[in-house]
């Protein structure tokens, strides 16, 4: 029998922690049975809830803080070197884990995890990246709000990256990547979606099939299989993409209920709306990937249930088991072997949005004094990495 894949977990993260995490666990090793986890959190809570059937398969390392939901990044870094989200990224950063899922505090984790696992060789940013539900089937989209400003090279970075998250996770042999723009014609869009259209259409990287500008309707399309853009417009983009979905969604319950033949109705569709909603559960595409990073991080959504933190743990599994990083790299020394473009003024990447108020506006200069630093400067509703 072989090792068991090791996975280090935020035990205390997320809005229903740590119940939700540990029915989570129960629902994953089913799933996935060669795997052990390494709980993080306050062994006086986590003790008593964890059953027998599961203490095979998890060990409790004991935490005796918590990154709370609205801490500002800065704060947890440097005062969260005890907390149950840093002791599980230097599980990783040891060597202990093979990864790490956690529904905390969206910006306190990418500080802690860029700064304790660092980047990949050839990466400048990491960028988060996560699968969306679209009428061809599933689209890979980043960032997501960890870079809110990007030059033409972390664009293409995130191209990068994402075309091999797409041959990983969907099997696609040669993945179509857009980059988010107003229109499809060359000329429109800043200047860097520009340079950068030029660096992809020019370089012709890998097994990567540049299609060109992409607009916000192509999103749902399934237009390209990889939709590529900064993280202030990808964050936007991916709420209104919920609030769209809620709006309608509440639109069809007023509906169904405004009348007794409507209520018939709903009776005969209910079949094929229980297939509707199954497709677009938002727990389904829970998990979204700190992409860059030199190390699995995954990002679990704060108010997601059991079956939705089972899906993140799924997903990190997926990477870990295909090798997502060396992979990366790969393409990544293929980039630098084309003869990278001339680098364009670097921006710095201020917040990681999202739903726990956290951001990387101050972390991009933080390793240079954060205890531990060494002076470098600073990823379903569909996608639920904020």
């Amino acid at each position: 029998m072989s090792a068991p894949l090791v996975l280090a977990l935020d035990a205390m993260g997320g809005d229903a922690a740590p119940k939700m995490v540990l029915k989570g666990v129960k629902i994953a090793r089913k799933r996935h049975p060669n795997v052990h986890f390494l709980l993080f959190g306050d062994e006086a809570r986590l003790a008593p809830l964890l059953k027998k059937k599961l203490r095979k398969v998890c060990t409790i390392r004991h935490a005796p803080d918590v990154v709370t939901g609205d801490a500002k990044p800065s704060q947890a870094v440097r005062q969260g070197r005890q907390s149950s989200m840093w002791l599980a990224i230097k599980a990783v950063k040891d060597g202990e884990a093979a990864g790490i899922v956690s529904a905390g505090n969206t910006g306190a984790l990418m500080a802690m995890a860029k700064l304790s696992l660092r980047t990949l060789p050839g990466i400048d940013r990491p960028a988060i990246a996560t699968l969306l539900p679209t009428i061809r089937g599933e689209s890979v989209m980043l960032d997501l709000g960890a870079n809110t400003e990007c030059a033409a090279n972390n664009l293409v970075e995130f191209a990068v990256m994402g075309e091999v998250f797409s041959r990983t996770l969907l099997g696609i042999d040669r993945p179509s990547v857009g980059l988010l723009n107003i229109g499809s014609e060359d000329l429109k869009g800043t200047d860097s979606l520009r340079q950068a259209a030029t660096i992809l259409r020019e370089q012709k990287l890998g097994t990567m099939d540049y299609y060109g500008f992409v607009e916000g309707d192509d999103i749902g399309k399934g237009t390209v299989d990889v939709v590529v853009t900064d993280g202030f417009t990808g964050n936007v983009a991916l709420k209104t993409a919920e609030g769209t979905a809620k709006l309608y969604s509440q639109f069809l319950k007023d509906a169904f209920k405004a009348s007794l033949v409507a209520k018939i109705g709903y009776l005969l569709a209910r079949r094929a709306l229980e297939s509707v909603r199954k497709r677009t559960d938002p727990r389904r595409y829970n998990g979204a990937m700190f992409i860059g990073l030199n190390g699995v991080c995954v990002k679990s959504h704060g108010g997601t249930d059991a079956l939705g933190f089972a899906n993140a743990i799924g997903v990190a599994v997926n990477l870990i088991s295909n090798d997502l990083n060396s992979k990366i790299k790969e393409e990544c020394q293929r980039l630098y072997s084309h003869g990278r473009a001339e680098e364009t003024p670097d921006t710095p990447a201020s917040r990681a949005d999202g739903e726990d108020g956290g951001g990387l506006a101050a972390e991009q200069d933080l390793t240079a004094t954060a205890p531990g630093g060494n002076g470098e400067s600073q990823s379903g509703k569909p996608a639920q990495a904020s």
